[in-house]
């Protein structure tokens, strides 16, 4: 039964009424939210929907969720959001490879066309391309934040609540040899390390915890080598110290040898395997969750220009 409106559940049912039957969830969340003026709790809005689209519902990350009602709610999807980024942004972070990236040769390598004889990053094809800019004096690759990739257009990257699929890319890739050593940007702990098999996954994969004067974030480090777990889950890691090496065929998911490098404000739900690719409707808060990992490379502009 609909409480009455001046009952405190009134808002909660009222959204839960809109959503139900709609088939974009994301979408109806944010407009029935922005109209009630409050964000309910996720877990007392699946009780209160219909069992069809409470079903829908959680089978999508719960913290999704929760920073969608709030960006409706409070314009703001992740409270400390911009003290992770001002935090970042008044550190020198040590260069995840030596030679620095951003005092080296760099290539932009955009998958929307502007280099039309690139293979795809899947392809193995694409390493002796790559190759052959290395042996002209390039030393890395870059893919772009914020790029959207045909690539995870597949049902892989799309869920209950949406038809949308995830193909916005939340990382900066580094294209460099298989074997090549990542350096940690910043101090902190090892918060997972993981291993995601699925083709067109992270492969082997490492998140850490930074607590940088109580702003608290983390840093995903996808596509890597099976020297990996030498690290010890929960160990302290130094800014500086080698972390791990680029993975290759096909124990990094299956990708040319890269890094796939993420900022992470905050884990929502997941457990092992953070998203890498938003939704393109949802980048106001997906921008949030994982702002522009450049932040911690500190590239110049022209560098993700072709």
């Amino acid at each position: 039964m609909t409480p009455p409106p001046s009952s405190p559940d009134a808002p909660l049912h009222a959204v839960a009424i809109a959503l139900a039957g709609q088939t974009d969830l994301y979408t109806a969340l944010r407009r029935a939210v922005a109209a009630q003026g409050t964000a309910p709790p996720i877990p007392d809005l699946i009780a209160a929907c219909d069992p069809a689209t409470a079903t829908r519902l959680a089978a999508v990350d719960a913290g999704l969720l929760a920073a969608i009602a709030r960006k409706a709610a409070t314009g703001t999807a992740i409270p400390h959001a911009a003290q992770v980024r001002a935090t970042l942004a008044a550190l020198s972070p040590h260069p995840l490879f030596l030679p620095d990236p951003a005092k080296g040769a760099t290539m932009a390598l955009p998958t929307t066309g502007e280099r039309p004889d690139m293979p795809a990053f899947s392809d193995p094809a694409f390493d002796p391309w790559f190759s052959d800019h290395q042996s002209n004096g390039i030393r890395y690759g870059l893919g772009l934040y914020s790029e959207n990739r045909t690539v995870y257009a597949s049902a892989q990257f799309a869920d209950a609540a949406s038809p949308e699929r995830r193909t916005i890319h939340l990382g900066i890739d580094v294209f460099a040899p298989a074997g090549t050593p990542v350096h940690a940007p910043l101090p902190g702990r090892v918060k997972l390390l993981t291993y995601n098999a699925d083709p067109l996954d992270y492969g082997h994969t490492l998140i850490l915890e930074h607590d940088l004067g109580g702003t608290r974030f983390f840093t995903l480090y996808g596509h890597l080598a099976a020297t990996l777990p030498s690290l010890h889950p929960t160990g302290k890691v130094a800014a500086g110290q080698i972390i791990a090496h680029l993975g290759n065929w096909p124990e990094n998911g299956g990708w040319a040898p890269h890094l796939h490098v993420q900022i992470i404000t905050d884990l929502l739900a997941t457990n092992g395997n953070f998203f890498g690719v938003g939704h393109a409707s949802l980048m106001d808060i997906w921008s949030e969750i994982s702002p522009d990992a450049n932040l911690l490379l500190r590239l110049p502009t022209h560098s993700f220009s072709v």
